[in-house]
């Protein structure tokens, strides 16, 4: 992140522990059978460094892995969640009980590994993005579980979280239009439900487009359009609502997409399709 930017917030406290509490049983069990090798009384000293270039997010979820070990552990991160890292950086110093700094290690590298590479996909599509007026968004395709870690992630890479669940807004889809007769039918029935929660309704043509911004969608939600659809989409709209994009989107036609006077591009593949940072834990010599 830019010094310009604020730092993205992480979950509650209460999140992250119950997030690396079912990571430690699922792992550890009744017991880590290879750290009985280990002097129960040892203490050392290690570091975790970046093999490659890339963005940190999971910082709070790799802390909480050696604390929930070793309450005393000591942890001095040299580079934050946001951070643009350098191939071969170390991201932290560790210093500790022995077994809870071996028995932690790989629950704190997975968490590390996948959200930083949440962020780092998310950071590439930002970048792509930079000097249009377009915003990046996630999606609900998350890995089950992992949700607000994730989509903290997104924020550590530059990029904008869509709704988080089912409970805080709407977003009418091709199924609801269906079941519901028509967009306009769709949102005033959900309009009638609740009445004051962010709508997004999503469309399929130039025409549904027009019916969605005369029903009153909070925002609408373009499906599969093309850059010419997109064009007149936004000169339909004429301003008075938000669009975003969904589908078919990737780093090459991103762009593009943006540069059509879109408002925000919504990407599945920033938390479905992750591939993990090379990340490693070394324990200091002697």
């Amino acid at each position: 992140m830019s010094g310009a930017d604020a730092r993205p917030q992480p979950p509650p406290p209460e999140s992250i522990r119950a997030d690396v509490a079912r990571a430690l049983a699922e792992d550890i069990g009744p017991g880590d059978l290879t750290a009985a090798l280990i002097d129960p009384a040892a203490r050392a000293s290690a570091h975790i460094v970046c093999r490659e270039k890339s963005v940190l997010a999971g910082s709070p979820w790799a802390e909480e892995c050696f604390r929930q070990l070793d309450p005393h552990v000591r942890i001095t991160w040299r580079r934050a969640d946001g951070d643009r890292i350098a191939a071969d950086s170390v991201l932290c110093a560790l210093e500790g009980n022995a077994r809870a700094l071996v028995a932690g290690e790989r629950n704190a590298l997975n968490f590390l590994q996948t959200l930083s590479g949440t962020a780092t996909v998310t950071r590439r599509y930002v970048d792509a993005v930079s000097g249009t007026r377009a915003q990046i968004l996630d999606t609900r395709k998350t890995l089950p579980g992992l949700r607000l870690a994730q989509k903290y992630a997104v924020r550590c890479g530059g990029g904008h979280n869509h709704r988080m669940g089912l409970y805080d807004a709407i977003l009418v889809k091709e199924n609801h239009v269906t079941a519901a007769g028509g967009v306009a039918n769709a949102i005033r029935a959900a309009r009638a439900v609740h009445p004051k929660v962010f709508l997004d309704c999503e469309v399929e043509s130039l025409d549904e487009l027009r019916e969605a911004v005369e029903a009153g969608a909070d925002r609408v939600l373009l499906d599969e359009f093309s850059d010419a659809m997109l064009r007149d989409a936004v000169a339909l709209a004429a301003g008075r609502v938000p669009l975003e994009v969904s589908g078919s989107v990737n780093l090459e036609r991103v762009r593009a997409i943006a540069e059509t006077g879109v408002d925000c591009i919504s990407i599945g593949a920033l938390t479905k399709h992750v591939q993990a940072i090379d990340l490693s834990m070394r324990f200091d010599a002697g």
